[in-house]
């Protein structure tokens, strides 16, 4: 669409969305940048914009930073997990990157909102996806439209038969592993996406007569084995994780060394001191993922958000406690794909 060079500078540098996304296309920012209606100061957007960053930090410090410790000791030491640590790096992961993922989209919102700008929604409860097709349409949803739009589309996309729509999705999955990383575990890990989501395609009838629990169970393993090849060092790693997992010897136990870690002076530290590890982590995976099933994402929450001293509280607790629990330099794992 055509636009001033001001307002095409603003759109680039817009910096809620640069990092990470979401990939927000001209055609929905500029006419936002344009609205007089939008430059006045709205308290409510404020409210909302606030309490939703202030969730996304928590998501991020609190949840995702807590996991990634379990999540770089188990990846850098492989050969000396046992099953039940291999398990839980591995889960470790799967709840790291969706509260990290997630938690940036949060905060990126909720910028955005206290501007008065609506960024398009990127993240909608991914891992209560019962297909592969289901999360991606879940998942970075805006990266997901870009490359429907700009290569799917343009290839074909299903229009010029099943074999060629097969061949179209593989390619598409190849892209967005190279868009992640120029390595190995990248592609192999779009690739496996790419994979699965053409034999859902075949097997699409008789797939979806399964029962949902079981279409959950199936997508959600799926998801945490392909994780592990996007997070590993080299495919040679992956491969060795997964192994552990199965062969690694099983004790519920946890490394001295990743003990010492996670007792450092933080919050959980206390639970750790008087439940264990062992337990404190079961829990703490049984937790997030029941978050990640039944809470509300910040869509939904929006939606029905309403100021009161309740959420402020909220709000100015949540802030707080992420603050006082950051330690060193806390990066965003998406800034690095």
């Amino acid at each position: 669409m055509p636009c001033g060079f001001g307002e095409y500078l603003l759109y680039v540098a817009f910096f809620p969305k640069l990092v990470q996304g979401p990939i927000a296309q001209q055609k929905e920012l500029i006419p936002q940048f344009s609205d007089l209606g939008r430059k006045v100061l709205n308290w409510d957007n404020v409210a909302k914009g606030l309490s939703l960053f202030a969730i996304g930090l928590a998501k991020k410090v609190l949840v995702a930073d807590n996991f990634g410790k379990i999540v770089d000791y188990g990846f850098g030491h492989i050969s000396s997990l046992n099953s039940f640590e291999a398990m839980l790096a591995v889960l470790g992961y799967t709840f790291q990157i969706y509260f990290d993922f997630s938690g940036y989209c949060d905060m990126a919102v909720g910028i955005g909102l206290m501007f008065n700008i609506e960024l398009p929604q990127n993240f909608n409860s991914p891992y209560k996806a019962l297909s592969i097709s289901d999360f991606w349409k879940r998942w970075h949803i805006t990266l997901t439209n870009f490359l429907t739009r700009y290569i799917y589309i343009p290839l074909g996309g299903s229009r010029k038969g099943k074999i060629r729509g097969y061949l179209n999705i593989l390619i598409v999955f190849l892209v967005s592993g190279l868009w992640h990383g120029a390595g190995y575990t990248f592609i192999l890990w779009g690739l496996m996406h790419g994979i699965a989501m053409a034999l859902e395609r075949i097997t699409k009838s008789g797939y979806e007569k399964l029962p949902k629990v079981i279409r959950w169970i199936l997508t959600f393993a799926f998801i945490n084995i392909t994780w592990v090849f996007f997070r590993a060092g080299s495919v040679t790693d992956a491969m060795a994780m997964l192994k552990q997992v199965f062969v690694g010897g099983w004790s519920f136990a946890i490394n001295a060394e990743l003990t010492e870690t996670l007792l450092q002076p933080t919050l959980i530290s206390i639970a750790n001191r008087i439940l264990g590890l062992p337990v404190v982590s079961v829990f703490a995976c049984a937790g997030a993922l029941l978050t990640v099933l039944l809470v509300k994402n910040s869509t939904e929450w929006l939606k029905t958000f309403k100021p009161c001293a309740g959420v402020w509280v909220q709000t100015y607790f949540l802030l707080i406690l992420s603050i006082l629990s950051v330690s060193g330099v806390s990066t965003f794992l998406y800034s690095n794909f």
